[in-house]
Order: structure tokens, then sequence, then C-alpha cells
């Protein structure tokens, strides 16, 4: 499919923390051919078992200020006091080599993204009810109860959000949102104004 496309497409997923949307893009990069998940630049300390420019590509608070000032994101936000920043020069090889790029962002990088991305395709995940929101970051045990605490209450603030997305997926079941994720995905592909149009052409010669 890529090699009869004009470019890739942009989607953009944003979602509480703990909803699962990182789930969902690790299962499509193992379904779906021709997807890339755009690796973020951080200030975050590196986790257990992260690699770098796998999971983040990991740098110092006066680096990533200094690719902000010469205007290499295409966003940026201060998330639980770290800096994280897509690089805009990841989307546009990305792009231009026609893989399907996917942004695994916040709501407020979503929105700087809008500003200049008119077709990207804007997808939010919302988890079955607060409750099993707490339990996931509970169980998952790598933040403080403080932590947990701050992810719930600005969970509610970005949950108020969804309006400004394409598509909202409610992740109760796994299977249930990956195939609802992946739909939107492969829907997007076969849009007309995505197809190569030398390419049709070629089929009446």
């Amino acid at each position: 499919m890529r090699k009869h496309r004009k470019k890739g497409s942009l989607f953009v997923l944003s979602a509480p923390s703990g909803s699962g949307k990182s789930t969902l893009c690790q299962k499509l990069l193992k379904t779906v051919p021709d997807v890339k998940l755009s690796v973020s630049y951080t200030t975050r300390p590196r986790r257990k078992g992260e690699r770098n420019d796998i999971h983040y590509t990991f740098i110092t608070e006066k680096k990533f200020k200094t690719m902000l000032h010469r205007g290499e994101f295409a966003e940026w936000a201060m998330v639980h006091s770290n800096l994280y920043g897509t690089s805009l020069k990841r989307l546009k090889e990305l792009s231009s080599r026609g893989y399907d790029v996917i942004l695994d962002i916040d709501i407020h990088g979503a929105m700087q993204i809008k500003k200049n991305y008119e077709n990207a395709i804007y997808i939010f995940v919302l988890p079955p009810s607060m409750n099993a929101l707490k339990k996931r970051l509970q169980d998952r045990g790598t933040d403080s109860k403080e932590v947990v605490v701050q992810r719930l209450n600005n969970a509610k603030e970005e949950i108020q959000h969804y309006k400004e997305y394409d598509y909202v997926i409610r992740n109760d079941k796994l299977e249930k949102a990956y195939r609802e994720f992946e739909s939107i995905i492969l829907a997007t592909r076969v849009k007309k104004e995505n197809l190569d149009i030398n390419w049709i052409q070629k089929l009446n010669n």
C-alpha cells in the first residue's frame, strides 16, 4: 500500500494517563504494516526497561530548550514536571516515505499540532470509568500515591476535551478498542485524496 500513496497520514492519539493508548499503539505496530510511532523527546528520567530512541529519546533539559529555541518541535509540552516534544524532522521524514505516523501525545500537544496539520486525524481514548483508571494506575506500580492522585485529577480535565477530536474510543475491552483503532487507520488509507493518482492512471495504459 505504501508505494501507492502520495504520503503517509498523521494520527494524533491522546488519552488520560493509564487509559491504554500506548498498548493500542504497540499492538497496531505489530499488526499493521507501514505504521511508525513518532518517538518523542523527553527530559523525563528513563524507567526500567525503557530504551533510548525506542520508547523516547531521553535528553537533558538544557538540550531540550536549545531544540525548542531552534524551532525543531512540531509541538511540545510540560507534563507532570517533565518536558516532551515531537520532532518536526522526524515527522516529515516518515510521512515523505509513505508511512502512517502515530503521535502518542497529551491534549495540549494535540492542540498545537491541530494549528499546523489540518489533515491530521485526531483520536481520543477514554477509560471505562474513573475507578477503572485509578486501579490501572495503581496496578502499574510506577507512580507514588501523590502522582496517581495528580494523574486522576488531570484525567478529569483532559476528558472534557474529547469534543476536539475526530474519533473517540472507549477502552473497556482491549480487543474491541483495538479493532476500532485499526479500522480508523485502514479506512484513512483508502480515502481517494491519499492515493497516488499516477499509479491509478497507469491502470489505463
